[in-house]
């Protein structure tokens, strides 16, 4: 029987792309300039898994997802000019995955979940930013599993055990839910459920890749709410008047 749900958070839970173009429009605002946000958000996403990877393959000791940020932004600051931002702003910028948006079901969503389940993240986002995150976007979690819990970056099979471990259950009585196909096929491999909710516009209006699943998963769902609705949770829940 399923009693926890492990959350894949960037791009499942929160909306990274708009995030990320949001800030840096500020940035770009207060320092003239004339760079495509969107562009810029996707550009920083595509160093996230090379830069895990050199830790997954043991190339390198493992190191929390912000060093990771800061040290993806500087390999493509020459082509942003961000060269001339100030240290303050620099750092702003770089904890701006601390600040992401919910998706517009995520925080109501989670606490309809929550009423029957253990609803834990389960990132490669470490405690700090996660935690952020949450208090930002409302995001009400029963654990947070940021990655230095665990010690090991997803798709590892570590990964997904070690966090089974943390809330004290076996994988079969744990469900990864996910936006994205080949998380759930690793969380599959090592013996938990699986739910693929649909993030259409993770990559913005072109999007291409994970606007289906590619297998058989447990559960699909167009949203939060529609999982919840599947999954036999209450309508309504609140959570200190919210």
């Amino acid at each position: 029987m399923i009693q926890a749900l492990l959350f894949d958070v960037f791009g499942t839970v929160v909306d990274w792309r708009s995030g990320i173009s949001k800030d840096f429009e500020l940035i770009s605002k207060k320092y003239g300039l004339k760079k495509n946000s969107k562009q810029f958000a996707d550009d920083w996403r595509a160093e996230y898994q090379p830069s895990m990877e050199k830790v997954r393959s043991g190339k390198r000791e493992f190191v929390k997802l912000d060093i990771l940020h800061d040290e993806n932004l500087k390999n493509i600051s020459n082509n942003y000019g961000l060269d001339i931002l100030s240290n303050e702003d620099w750092d702003w910028l770089v904890k701006s995955w601390h600040r992401l948006p919910g998706w517009k079901d995520s925080s109501k969503g989670l606490l309809r979940l929550k009423s029957k389940f253990i609803v834990a993240s389960q990132s490669n986002g470490n405690i700090e930013l996660i935690l952020n995150m949450s208090k930002n976007s409302k995001l009400y979690w029963d654990m947070i599993l940021g990655s230095e819990v665990v010690g090991y970056y997803k798709p590892q099979p570590e990964a997904y055990l070690v966090a089974c471990e943390k809330v004290g259950l076996n994988p079969n009585e744990c469900m990864m839910v996910a936006a994205h196909n080949s998380d759930l096929s690793s969380a599959r491999r090592v013996g938990l459920k699986t739910a693929f909710v649909l993030r259409s516009h993770e990559h913005g209006v072109n999007q291409k890749s994970d606007l289906k699943p590619s297998e058989s998963w447990d559960y699909v769902a167009n949203d939060f709410f529609d999982l919840a609705d599947k999954l036999g949770c209450e309508k309504e829940v609140t959570l200190n008047g919210i």
